[in-house]
């Protein structure tokens, strides 16, 4: 199956994406829909879990997942970990890792909370939280970041995306500058896991659930720890898992597992993992560039129609590496809330989110299979 059967064949749209039969979903960056060979996995691991040990009929399927993410994270299988929540993941590394007093660590306060929070709490450790400067809401370039580290920058916590202003981080560029440094960099790719390519050559530790652009389950997601750190980062979760216990018999002494099963501290959400599993096969299958292509022409689409409308649209003209799926947009004559509700009541699903100064937008992210006609129907009811 590829992109372009999928928007020219209706039969075959509605059926691999059942919420396309009845509404227009533009709230991919929010909670995606499921597609049905993603559901229908879930449904068949539970079934198969009513007819005995339901641990023990999908085990054998563990090593496919963290294959499968190594192929769309292009690193190796070992340094997959099979960690739900994006923030329990984040956490993990802000937990772990051992800081000294005198430390700081640079992140963007006006990021999505997952990925200020567990960083926030380092302020109790003796760690200087530092807190990004930007001149935009969401648009961090590298000279930011070459700005506001120093030789006592442990670590920068960023996302791949910001999820209001859609604009995407060139967080290659970020990380090889942070290497050369010896700055470690965690980055929560939840906003481009499944929509743009997101590899982890210049990255230490990633972060991403699998129910945004991954088109995946709530709480089954994917951890990259780059392997060099396996043995100096130790997650504060001890369980049967994660804990060599010969026989299920406790040792005297605590000794962690090898490769990325020491992130997983007990028994893995089977559901969830196959239903992950068939969204990674699905996201291989169309090609993350295929994706990432029609993503950005429905955002080139998107921006100038809504900016003829007299909205003021959010990072409007990105260079073509800075690109996302995400179009926010206000307009100070506009309730947004009522806009919002209207286009409910139509059938359409967009975000209403806001900024720190109270400032409310409309967000629209829609994924690959959204048609042309579907946006402009969109656009209309505004």
């Amino acid at each position: 199956m590829t992109l372009s059967e999928i928007l020219a064949n209706d039969e075959l749209r509605h059926h691999e994406f059942p919420v396309s039969r009845s509404g227009i979903f533009l709230g991919h960056a929010g909670v995606c829909p499921l597609p049905r060979r993603v559901a229908q996995a879930m449904i068949d691991c539970a079934t198969g879990g009513t007819l005995g040990d339901q641990e023990i009929f999908v085990m054998d399927r563990l090593t496919e997942a963290r294959q499968l993410g190594a192929q769309l994270l292009h690193c190796l299988p070992e340094e997959v970990a099979l960690v739900g929540p994006t923030s329990l993941a984040l956490s993990l590394v802000a937990a772990g890792l051992n800081f000294r007093r005198g430390d700081n660590v640079l992140i963007y306060h006006d990021d999505y909370p997952s990925n200020v929070y567990p960083w926030m709490a380092l302020a109790e450790r003796g760690v200087k939280v530092r807190l990004l400067n930007l001149r935009h809401l969401g648009v961090i370039r590298q000279v930011d970041v070459m700005g506001q580290v120093d030789e006592d920058t442990r670590l920068v916590a960023l996302a791949s995306n910001h999820f209001i202003s859609g604009h995407r981080l060139e967080h290659d560029a970020i990380g090889k500058f942070l290497r050369e440094r010896n700055i470690l960099f965690c980055l929560d790719a939840i906003q481009t896991l499944g929509a743009f390519p997101t590899g982890v050559e210049q990255v230490d530790f990633l972060a991403a659930d699998a129910h945004k652009w991954l088109l995946g389950p709530c709480g089954a997601g994917l951890f990259y720890v780059k392997k060099e750190l396996h043995e100096k980062f130790n997650p504060p979760i001890y369980g049967w898992h994660n804990v060599r216990c010969p026989d299920f018999v406790a040792q005297e002494k605590i000794e962690f597992r090898s490769g990325s099963k020491k992130f997983e501290a007990g028994t893995h959400n089977l559901v969830g993992l196959t239903g992950l599993i068939a969204a990674l096969e699905l996201a291989l299958e169309i090609g993350v560039e295929a994706i990432a292509a029609e993503l950005a022409r429905k955002r080139a689409w998107l921006v100038p129609v809504l900016r003829a409308k007299g909205y003021t649209v959010l990072n409007p003209e990105p260079k073509p590496e800075n690109v996302s799926g995400i179009t926010s947009f206000f307009a100070p004559d506009k309730n947004l809330a009522e806009l919002h509700q209207r286009l409910a009541v139509a059938g359409v699903t967009a975000s209403l989110r806001a900024d720190r100064q109270g400032q409310k937008y409309l967000r629209f992210s829609p994924h690959y299979y959204v048609t042309d006609a579907e946006l402009q129907r969109a656009v209309d009811l505004l």
